[in-house]
């Protein structure tokens, strides 16, 4: 009885995972649909997802690779 409860549980949660999987693709391609139509409206993608991943971070954190960033690039003579 004990195996057979197990053996359920682990459908379940095989099932829970794959409809999360299935949400998660259906978020993803929302997402492509939301840049495509920022890129048909004439922004630019990468520096769409280059802002949203710099939004994500904390401010310390962008501060601190801003700042390396920063030294790179006059290393390199680029700044």
């Amino acid at each position: 009885m004990a195996e057979q409860a197990a053996d359920e549980r682990l459908r379940l949660l095989i099932e829970r995972i794959e409809r999360l999987e299935e949400e998660k693709k259906g978020i993803s391609d929302d997402i492509k649909d939301v840049y495509n139509e920022g890129k048909a409206t004439g922004y630019d993608v990468k520096a769409m997802r280059q802002v949203v991943r710099i939004r994500k971070m904390k401010p310390d954190d962008r501060k601190e690779m801003e700042a390396i960033l920063d030294v790179y690039l006059t290393a390199l003579g680029i700044a």
